[in-house]
């Protein structure tokens, strides 16, 4: 009797079990944040469209949407993504491009692709990713000259220009930011020297950063504001004011689910990146010192991840989105409790954006992929 032939297999890993942990861990953090929408979106869905559940409802439909292709993405071998590095820096750049070109105005700024009325796109978010992936794979490649400064360090800082270039146009300083810490990650881990940076950030990075604050009036404002917010209370400081009051009035415990009062047009929209605020008032410090806690499991599981790759790329990717979360979480608790001057940075799972939750969600799967490379 004929034997017969064994399909092959897609991955060599497929079947192996994921890291359960993180699954747990995103889960919690997704739950908590949905809850948190609907808490600190509904005074503003109710004065803007009589729905209190308007922004919740178009939350919970991406979230689930992400979950699902999380779950598929899982299934997907990483090494895929290897091949088509190079494209994914082309890709960056023409989505960059396309916002300046029919994006649609919103605050001064050029940031989003309307595909319809209702539903928008921020290609920068699908941009942090792209980065990701080009940057794992760029620095597998050039992995022997990492540690020389001029053909590892400089010509890996050059590739990142035009995109950052092409941000600050929109303007999109705060996924600026992101991207360069994340490259910065990638790169040191990879094998690049920290003293490099160091130098670099000493003689170029920090008036760089000088020059962009001068050139934007309202960039200079935010950090005049950061401080001394009570000079200008009921104008450019009344938003992290009333995010501090927030805070404050939310003690130990919290003033209990859904009785946030700064919420009620207080805190110019809550739900988006001040609903940290929301959560303080409402959850108090436990509230908040489980949300961190569950971040930091989730950094934790995520560097693990990248320790057991099996290979440099799947390490590089993992150190990636796993430094993505962790940026955007620091930054936006640091802005909330006015550590740091304002930027437009949302909180991963909280903060209410639909494309952008669902993005993060296959970002994960993704993750969870190379959990499944490295599991034993």
């Amino acid at each position: 009797m004929a034997k017969k032939k064994k399909g092959k297999s897609f991955s060599s890993f497929l079947n192996n079990p994921v890291d359960y942990t993180l699954v747990i861990t995103v889960l919690l953090l997704l739950a908590i944040g949905l809850v948190m929408v609907l808490s600190a979106s509904s005074p503003t869905a109710l004065s803007e469209s009589g729905n209190s559940y308007k922004y919740f409802v178009r939350q919970l439909i991406f979230g689930v949407l992400g979950i699902v292709f999380m779950c598929i993405i899982s299934k997907i071998d990483y090494r895929f993504y290897q091949k088509f590095y190079k494209h994914a820096w082309w890709i960056s750049l023409i989505l960059l491009v396309l916002v300046l070109l029919v994006g649609r105005e919103v605050n001064n700024a050029k940031r989003w692709i309307y595909v319809t009325d209702s539903l928008s796109v921020q290609p920068s978010e699908i941009v942090k990713f792209l980065m990701i992936i080009f940057y794992a794979g760029i620095l597998v490649k050039n992995k022997d000259q990492l540690s020389l400064y001029g053909k590892g360090f400089l010509k890996h800082v050059c590739l990142l220009a035009p995109i950052i270039a092409t941000l600050l146009l929109e303007p999109h300083f705060s996924a600026s930011i992101v991207i360069i810490g994340i490259c910065s990650v990638m790169m040191i881990m990879a094998g690049c020297k920290f003293w490099h940076f160091l130098v670099t950030g000493v003689t170029v990075g920090i008036p760089g950063i000088i020059g962009l604050i001068l050139i934007e009036p309202y960039r200079l404002t935010r950090v005049i504001t950061f401080l001394d917010p009570w000079k200008d209370a009921t104008g450019t400081g009344w938003q992290v004011i009333q995010s501090l009051y927030a805070i404050g009035s939310g003690g130990i415990f919290g003033a209990g689910l859904g009785e946030s009062k700064q919420k009620y047009l207080y805190i110019p929209e809550p739900h988006n990146d001040f609903i940290f605020s929301v959560l303080a008032e409402e959850l108090g410090f436990i509230g908040c010192a489980i949300v961190i806690i569950l971040f930091g499991i989730f950094i934790w599981r995520g560097i693990l991840i990248a320790m057991r790759a099996p290979d440099m790329f799947g390490s590089l990717v993992a150190i990636g989105i796993t430094a993505l979360v962790a940026i955007q979480v620091i930054i936006n608790i640091a802005v909330v409790t006015s550590s740091m001057p304002a930027t437009g940075m949302p909180l991963p799972f909280f903060s209410y954006g639909g494309t952008a939750l669902f993005i993060l969600l296959c970002e994960i799967g993704v993750l969870l992929n190379i959990s499944r490379a490295g599991a034993k």
